[in-house]
């Protein structure tokens, strides 16, 4: 029985140096890894400050840039909506509107202007909800075109840091 003990003693002694000799190589590889993913982490981490100095530096002109873009933009949209039928039907409304405020601007210094007790109204305005229709919908419409290009900002700062651009 001692000689299965012995020979199992020898056995697992010899196991545990092939095991030690085949762990090794794993050991220098897994080094060289976490070696590698800190330098790529530290190559990151710069270009990220790179990244980040140079759009400190910047964003006045690009947020101007971003800001006068919607100029030409915001003149052709009144430009194609003045040509509109329905657009011009409402304008049509909005004026008889003001129109009617003229006349009681008009009879209220008549009025005055007679010394007598004012009795014409106060003109009345208020928001029609079509309008707010068209900017709550616009505003929708804009935001979702900024969330747009806040992925399309990070995306590029992505790029920028992996080193892909």
């Amino acid at each position: 029985m001692a000689t299965d003990i012995q020979k199992a003693v020898e056995r697992v002694a010899k196991l545990r140096a092939q095991a030690e000799k085949a762990s090794a190589p794993l050991a220098d590889a897994e080094a060289q890894l976490r070696a590698a993913q800190e330098a790529e982490s530290a190559r990151r981490a710069e270009r990220a400050a790179e990244y980040n100095r140079e759009v400190v530096e910047t964003w006045r002109e690009r947020a101007d840039d971003v800001t006068n873009s919607g100029d030409t933009a915001r003149e052709t949209f009144l430009t194609a909506l003045s040509a509109e039928p329905w657009f011009a039907a409402y304008v049509e409304y909005r004026a008889a509107r003001h129109k009617r405020g003229r006349v009681l601007t008009e009879a209220q210094r008549a009025q005055t202007a007679l010394g007598e007790v004012q009795t014409v109204p106060e003109q009345r305005w208020y928001d029609a909800r079509l309008l707010e229709d068209m900017v709550s919908h616009a505003d929708r419409k804009a935001a979702e075109l900024g969330a747009e290009f806040d992925q399309e900002l990070a995306d590029k700062r992505d790029t920028y840091i992996l080193g892909t651009d």
